[in-house]
């Protein structure tokens, strides 16, 4: 078997590629592991990776050394392949992913907890034809979030700024609600929404938990449709959003579904979906659950579910 770290050394504030090469060292002078480290150098690079390095049949244990995105990016790669299994080793800003594991995420930091951990297969999110671990969102959080990759390009704004800017230019400048027709299991829905949010993980946007009753291994996807509403009302409303309590919110606004496909529709503009934290514009999406397609390992004992309520 061989351990194989893929590095994406522009993730995080700080570039951490010596760190994780030093510790696939010590993974192979202690424990006589074949450990090879390979660096991403664009947008998709760690899928493509991670899918050549699986399809050759061999067994492989995948070490995400980065963010979200990296993460995101490695089980698109092996999802599907039975001889591929992978971990993640936290450089990104967010981490949204591991807050999942709740008081083990501090041990994903250090390969010497993950190479001998157990496997266990977790469900992904199928949208498009491209695999998200956490959460699919489209509407209003989903173009905040585009505008924040937007925003973070310039010199003059930080992670912080960058953020409000994209708040001021969707919340304040341009309204909420985009009409479209959204199909849960073949019942369809015509109406102007404010989000549509696939659940598989608890955590997105640096922490939001929109349902946290969300198991990311029991074959059941959480949807929540939120329609349009005042800009008052949205701000009014988005803290419980944020904070799981969609049971508080005013039923004839909000619908909670576990449906195993959605589809949405747009007939005019098209509409941004963030999976992972990485943006996607089109006029139709379907997502659909895509049971147990992906092998993960992580800390002896650990659970992708240990903060579920």
């Amino acid at each position: 078997m061989r351990h194989i770290f893929i590095i994406n050394p522009k993730a995080g504030k700080k570039d951490q590629t010596s760190r994780i090469y030093g510790m696939a060292d010590r993974l192979r002078e202690v424990h006589g592991l074949a450990c090879v480290c390979m660096l991403t150098d664009r947008p998709g690079g760690a899928t493509e990776i991670a899918r050549k390095l699986a399809a050759s049949g061999e067994e492989l244990r995948l070490y995400a050394c980065g963010g979200d995105g990296t993460v995101s990016e490695v089980a698109n790669g092996i999802a599907g392949f039975p001889n591929a299994a992978m971990t993640c080793i936290p450089a990104g800003t967010g981490n949204d992913f591991l807050k999942n594991f709740g008081p083990d995420m501090a041990k994903f930091s250090d390969a010497e907890n993950l190479w001998d951990g157990d496997v266990f297969p977790l469900d992904l999110i199928d949208c498009n034809g491209r695999y998200c671990l956490t959460i699919a969102c489209s509407g209003i959080d989903a173009r905040v979030a585009d505008s924040v990759h937007q925003f973070s390009s310039s010199p003059l704004l930080s992670g912080r700024g960058s953020y409000l800017c994209s708040v001021a230019a969707n919340f304040l400048f341009k309204s909420i609600g985009r009409h479209w027709t959204v199909t849960l299991d073949g019942e369809e829905t015509e109406d102007d929404f404010a989000l549509v949010s696939m659940c598989n993980g608890r955590y997105y946007g640096g922490g939001s938990t929109p349902v946290p009753e969300a198991r990311m291994d029991d074959g059941v996807l959480h949807t929540v449709l939120i329609k349009n509403v005042s800009k008052l009302t949205f701000a009014r409303l988005f803290g419980a959003y944020s904070a799981g309590e969609y049971r508080s919110l005013p039923p004839d606004l909000i619908r909670v579904s576990t449906a195993r496909e959605v589809r949405i529709h747009s007939d005019g503009d098209e509409f941004v979906t963030c999976l992972d934290g990485e943006t996607f514009r089109w006029q139709d999406a379907v997502l659909r659950l895509s049971d147990k397609r992906l092998n993960f390992f992580g800390p002896r004992g650990c659970s992708p579910n240990a903060t579920a309520r």
